[in-house]
């Protein structure tokens, strides 16, 4: 499978890495953390990281780290407007279970 990102989400992140004037794309990955025990993380990527799988969608290069592709695999990172609340959303067939704030999952 891969990680993709849909067409909104590829236009913000090419916007912010034009306006950082630096990046080769986002690093994508989780971590232990939250009430459901792993959190998302997005960072962008200033150089290609040793050892990640990378994925191009829509222009945009992602980077996963290893230890993270079998729970993010198959992940569509979304650009969502909700009311005032505006921001990626993860959209992770993985997921059993996720914590009622949406901050953390588990598979």
């Amino acid at each position: 499978m891969a990680v993709t990102l849909s067409e909104r989400a590829a236009q913000h992140v090419t916007s912010f890495l034009a306006k950082r004037g630096k990046g080769v794309g986002i690093r994508l990955g989780v971590r232990t953390s939250g009430c459901s025990g792993m959190a998302y993380k997005l960072e962008f990527a200033d150089e290609v990281p040793d050892g990640d799988e990378v994925f191009t969608s829509h222009g945009v290069t992602v980077f996963v780290d290893p230890k993270s592709l079998p729970y993010i695999d198959g992940t569509e990172l979304d650009y969502a407007r909700e009311g005032l609340n505006e921001g990626f959303k993860f959209n992770n067939p993985n997921v059993k279970d996720a914590c009622g704030c949406g901050e953390s999952f588990n598979v």
